[in-house]
């Protein structure tokens, strides 16, 4: 049985855990071959050593997407290695303190825009060149509910989440007939890393413990759940299928209806 991914190469920042290292497994077993890299490179190893054991082909590099030039390089050895990109997968970010705005950073500020939006525009720039090359390409940003409406005491992390999603529409606007596809995925709360550090934020300061946080946390969301990070995942495998050839420029919100009230 054909693969959806088994003549395709899937670049995936952000790889060492939460959706990005499942990402990397469910493309995997939809056949792909695999550009990973994550600034995190123990957790980078482990993720890329055990698809690599199990016969993937896999180019993994510590990389800050921040750092361009790290950047380049990273995109330079994919398509040395495998000769182009048909799928990027620019996941990679970071949150911030739960506050009030008035509590954060100028420090805060310049992580968050370096990390969540910097690095977008980087691997986007690197990456639609290498597509054009070829004539074809997706390329799907990891935004955030919090890129589609506001964000109480996560202002920052949605200030940088609201410009993935323009950068987003920019860069589908000026490649659609180029046959590169450009989307993002907002998802809302997830069993991720991310939100498990927010839950014991949230939980530290009222004096709940990680699973009553996640159950606050929930009763925000109008299916009273966080999701699976395969649920995302999912969505992501159909967002870049060949299959899904019309959409493009879309900021897909899978958030258990959060953003629909």
């Amino acid at each position: 049985m054909d693969k959806r991914y088994g003549d395709k190469v899937v670049m995936i920042t952000g790889a060492a855990s939460g959706f990005g290292a499942l990402a990397a497994r469910k493309f995997a077993d939809e056949g792909a071959r695999l550009g990973l890299s994550d600034v995190n490179g123990d957790g980078l190893a482990e993720v890329a050593g055990g698809l690599r054991a199990e016969g993937v082909e896999v180019v993994s590099d510590v990389v800050d997407v921040s750092d361009e030039a790290q950047v380049a390089a990273h995109v330079g050895r994919i398509a040395e290695t495998f000769g182009t990109v048909h799928v990027a997968l620019n996941n990679a970010g970071i949150g911030h303190d739960v506050a009030p705005l008035q509590f954060l950073t100028t420090g805060d500020f310049d992580r968050m825009m370096n990390v969540n939006v910097k690095g977008v525009f980087l691997g986007m720039k690197y990456q639609i060149p290498l597509m054009q090359q070829h004539g074809q390409g997706a390329i799907l940003n990891v935004a955030s509910a919090a890129g589609l409406v506001g964000a109480g005491h996560l202002s920052l992390y949605a200030a940088a989440k609201h410009a993935v999603v323009g950068i987003t529409r920019a860069a589908a606007d000026e490649n659609a007939t180029r046959g590169i596809r450009v989307n993002a995925i907002c998802p809302s709360f997830s069993a991720t890393p991310m939100v498990e550090d927010m839950a014991d934020q949230v939980g530290g300061r009222a004096g709940l413990s990680r699973a009553q946080a996640f159950a606050h946390i929930a009763s925000r969301v109008p299916m009273a759940r966080v999701s699976a990070p395969e649920e995302v995942v999912q969505a992501m495998l159909w967002i870049c299928a060949p299959e899904n050839s019309f959409m493009t420029g879309q900021a897909i919100a899978i958030d258990g209806g959060l953003t629909a009230v």
